[in-house]
């Protein structure tokens, strides 16, 4: 067989057990290598067949994508693509790359290596964010160690959801499909693609190519495909090897978060990617400081007192902690739980909470900890020395499990919340009523004490199904034998009404707000229009 001068340049790139050309009617051209250990027929029988031939469905919206989206004298690939049955009940994958001479008269040289099928979604569309996320630290790891240059591109289609919410059913399908495919093309290995909402998604890859030609590309492979245009705009990110991928991914994750969800202000003179790098750079920056805020015990704690109901007399104090001039310490403690830094900073207030136990021993105190935390073996073993080593401090020492994320084994953290019990502390649930926390923790964790959360206590006052719910737990606990906490009494009002409803402790700032040291709970009577308590 003769191969003309073209081919031999279009293959020189390739490092491959099958060569194609597919003409622009998209008919093979001319085959050689191992055609039919990939698809079951010899070279010389794959000419004049589709491409669509051997190319599984799932996969053939990407692989069209990265045709059409290919400029004279342009590389795409390689994409993870899974190949047609071979005609023996064997289905193979490869990685499918491409390349488009100026001189070849629109015809396109692919190259086809054997490759493994595992990690392949199933779907063929666009990862979830959990898969994606996953696949960014994977990638982020291997190229630590192969020096492989990557980044992240956020692609905004404005416009894309109302296009497609004209479309009819079958319509709308083959829209889905055909974004899947454009922005998979674009992706690493034409899988690290996700979608973020309101038409914002981000893909994974190799640096490059500049984020306008990109652009240009999307929007006139999604334009083919759509009555109306959509605005495309991208920008991008570069994903350093020199940092820990884990922590740059959750950095990373954090920074877009953000940026989704404040937007650009402050930065109408600078792009998007100068606002997500700046994002980037900065959150990498308070992560540092907030690592060594820890390390050093930068922070000071302050104490809020939670009294008994019956007779208006101090519980115990709940430990909360401040950082600097910070009022509030949410956005410091949920980059904490993002950026695994929790367990240090719960091992570092636990440190000195216990500490002040120690010389003060009338005093009891209630720290948190977060649902991460308590599945740490590490973390019990070390609140285990603490209380050995200053025995006086059991039976003043609670525990408050925050949950702002699920906590994942609930019979592995019961086991943990078991062993600190079995040490003279006590464990209080923080929260119940929002977030993760359910009736599932009830049934499967053995608590002391549940908090309400404030937002039921706001609305106990007016009935309804406030109270009912409130009324209803009150009375499941105390079958239990759990005690019940109300958080954010403000009001003398609402006092009354957590205790018609038969609630044990409650906490607020009727009693007092949170102060650097232990004090009695005050003794307000029928004021009102304070503001809530800050606790975490």
């Amino acid at each position: 067989m003769k191969v003309g001068s073209h081919r031999l340049l279009g293959f020189a790139f390739a490092n491959a057990d099958l060569l194609l050309e597919i003409a622009p009617a998209g008919q093979i051209a001319f085959a050689i290598g191992a055609g039919e250990a990939l698809s079951g027929s010899a070279d010389i029988q794959l000419i004049g067949r589709q491409w669509r031939d051997f190319i599984q469905p799932i996969d053939q919206p990407m692989v069209e994508a990265l045709l059409e989206g290919l400029d004279p004298g342009c590389r795409g690939g390689p994409l993870l693509v899974r190949l047609a049955d071979d005609g023996q009940g064997a289905a193979h994958a490869a990685a499918f790359s491409a390349f488009r001479l100026p001189e070849n008269e629109g015809a396109i040289s692919c190259a086809l290596a054997r490759a493994s099928a595992e990690g392949l979604e199933s779907s063929g569309g666009l990862l979830d964010r959990t898969s994606f996320e996953a696949l960014a630290s994977a990638l982020m790891e291997t190229a630590k160690s192969t020096g492989e240059e990557l980044e992240l591109a956020m692609v905004q289609l404005a416009g894309f959801s109302a296009a497609r919410e004209q479309a009819s059913g079958s319509d709308r399908t083959r829209l889905d499909e055909r974004l899947s495919g454009v922005l998979r093309a674009q992706a690493h290995g034409g899988q690290a693609a996700t979608e973020l909402g309101d038409d914002r998604f981000a893909l994974i890859r190799n640096r490059g190519e500049a984020a306008e030609a990109l652009v240009r590309r999307i929007a006139s492979l999604l334009d083919a495909g759509l009555e109306a245009r959509v605005a495309a705009s991208a920008n991008v990110i570069p994903l350093r090897g020199e940092a820990d991928p884990r922590r740059a991914l959750r950095a990373l994750r954090y920074s877009l978060d953000a940026f989704l969800r404040e937007g650009g202000e402050g930065a109408a003179a600078v792009s998007l990617s100068d606002a997500l790098s700046k994002a980037m750079q900065r959150t990498l920056s308070e992560v540092g400081a907030l690592g060594e805020s820890i390390r050093q015990r930068d922070f000071r704690l302050v104490f809020q007192p939670v009294v008994r109901l019956k007779d208006g007399a101090l519980h115990h104090h709940e430990t909360l902690v401040r950082f600097g001039a910070e009022e509030s310490p949410f956005p410091r403690i949920r980059m904490a739980e993002e950026m695994d830094l929790i367990e240090p900073l719960d091992l570092a207030i636990l440190e000195q909470a216990v500490a002040r136990l120690a010389k003060d021993p009338g005093l009891k105190l209630a720290v948190n900890v977060s649902g991460r935390t308590i599945l740490s073996s590490d973390y019990i073993a070390a609140a285990s020395r603490l209380i050995q080593t200053h025995a006086g401090v059991r039976g003043r020492l609670m525990f408050e499990l925050t949950e702002s994320a699920a906590i994942e084994d609930l019979a592995h953290a019961d086991r943990h919340l078991q062993a600190l019990r079995a040490e003279g502390c006590e464990v209080c649930l923080d929260d119940f009523g929002a977030g993760a926390a359910s009736l599932a923790y009830l049934q499967q964790l053995g608590i002391d004490v549940v908090k309400i959360d404030g937002r039921y206590i706001r609305d106990l006052q007016a009935g309804g199904r406030e109270a009912t719910f409130v009324k209803h737990l009150v009375k499941l606990c105390g079958e239990l034998g759990i005690q019940t906490l109300a958080e954010m009494v403000e009001t003398q009002a609402a006092e009354e009404a957590v205790r018609r409803a038969g609630v044990d402790l409650a906490q607020g700032w009727r009693y007092g707000a949170a102060s650097e040291i232990p004090r009695q709970p005050a003794q307000i009577k029928g004021r009102s229009g304070m503001r809530p308590a800050l606790v975490r």
